[in-house]
């Protein structure tokens, strides 16, 4: 990995280029942020910055045979540490770094639930276990490759149980000559309080909203699309490529969205007697359709939340906050008419009737009975007056 090929970060990569130019190498660093912003390709481009033997000021060279194989991460003295579920293909990172070196090479940007899909599973139960902390004094003890340093990257390690690392403590209270430690961490609070001593900090801020826009306009994004992603993603490039990713599934997710409240509204609101049981008939269809079997939980939950979220977004644009929202450009065009009908007298209820949904999807309630009650209390609640 290459300095230049990073998005954005340049005070952080300067930082690092200094450093190894002054040769004050810490034996041990943690980068810390949020997902989806360049920690994990910081750390890489740093490692292969270190063991150059042709840098510049600026980047590794990215043609010597040093930098060949740190590109394809296979170079004898880099090593990972990851997050793994146990199973009959093995217990520690080794028997798993085909995947790793997969999802780096070809995803660059990922997070945990990435890492567990490319693994296969689901769960959220992925650990690094205490027979990695043997394997890393291992490694560590093997003669080094190459002149320059022995680097071990390990990402997530917030993920460590207490066992691992207690003894990874113990290691970097000892550590051996030319071994850097990289820490990649999304919550280094969880870490230690010993290890977080022991490491230094450098704080890996988010990704400029223009940055993000740029990197996805030169993925092929037309610029407006890219505009309005890169805003909602919140400094996150990962968060981005995501948005854009489930850009159908956010069409389909806001056509649901407004056919529940147009219809609560008509039948809450209107006078007519025929448009408001022609509404009622759609929104009994609509609850029906939304707890098909073939929709799934996971779907049904992923709508509740965006239908929070944009309820949020019309209540903020009813208030006339426009830098605190954060919409697409067909979710701005439903909400010119709709904001208004979201204020101080209805949020509330509005938000809490959609979490209590979610949390009852979530504990395998009846979907048709929860979707069909959540209509019935939009219709009640569209037709609040103002507090």
């Amino acid at each position: 990995m290459l300095f230049r090929e990073i998005i954005g970060q340049e005070t952080t990569k300067q930082q690092l280029r200094q450093a190894v130019r002054e040769g004050r190498i810490p034996h041990a660093q943690l980068f810390a942020g949020i997902s989806g912003i360049g920690k994990l390709q910081l750390a890489l481009a740093y490692a292969q910055y270190l063991n150059c033997p042709h840098r510049t000021d600026e980047d590794s060279c990215g043609t010597c045979p040093t930098c060949l194989q740190f590109e394809k991460l296979q170079h004898p003295d880099l090593h990972f540490v990851f997050p793994i579920v146990k199973t009959d293909a093995g217990d520690t990172c080794d028997a798993f770094l085909e995947p790793w070196r997969e999802i780096i090479l070809t995803r660059h940007y990922f997070d945990l639930d990435d890492w567990h899909k490319a693994l296969g599973v689901e769960t959220k139960q992925s650990m690094i276990y205490e027979k990695e902390s043997g394997e890393i004094l291992r490694k560590l003890s093997l003669k080094a490759y190459g002149e320059g340093y022995k680097v071990m990257i390990i990402w997530q390690p917030e993920k460590m149980n207490t066992e691992c690392a207690n003894k990874l403590l113990k290691i970097l209270e000892e550590p051996a000559e030319k071994t850097v430690f990289l820490l990649v961490s999304e919550h280094p609070e969880a870490l230690l309080s010993t290890i977080q001593s022991r490491v230094q900090t450098i704080r890996v801020p988010r990704l400029e909203q223009d940055q993000i826009a740029k990197a996805l306009q030169q993925q092929g994004m037309d610029a407006t699309q890219a505009t309005d992603i890169a805003r909602i993603a919140n400094g996150s490039y990962l968060a981005a490529l995501k948005k854009a990713d489930a850009s159908d599934e956010n069409k389909q997710e806001l056509h649901d969205f407004i056919a529940l409240f147009r219809d609560a509204y008509t039948v809450g609101v209107l006078k007519d007697p025929q448009k408001k049981f022609d509404s009622l008939k759609r929104l009994r269809q609509w609850s029906i359709e939304m707890a098909d079997a073939k929709v799934g939980r996971e779907r049904q939950k992923h709508f509740l939340q965006y239908a929070q979220q944009q309820v949020r977004e019309n209540y903020i644009r009813n208030v006339s906050q426009p830098d605190l929202n954060y919409q697409m450009e067909d979710e701005r065009a439903f909400s010119v008419k709709f904001a208004p009908f979201i204020h101080n007298g209805n949020v509330e209820g509005i938000m809490n009737q959609l979490d209590l949904a979610e949390r009852q999807i979530e504990q395998n309630g009846n979907a048709k009975m929860i979707f069909f009650d959540l209509c019935l209390q939009m219709i009640v609640l569209i037709k609040k007056p103002k507090s």
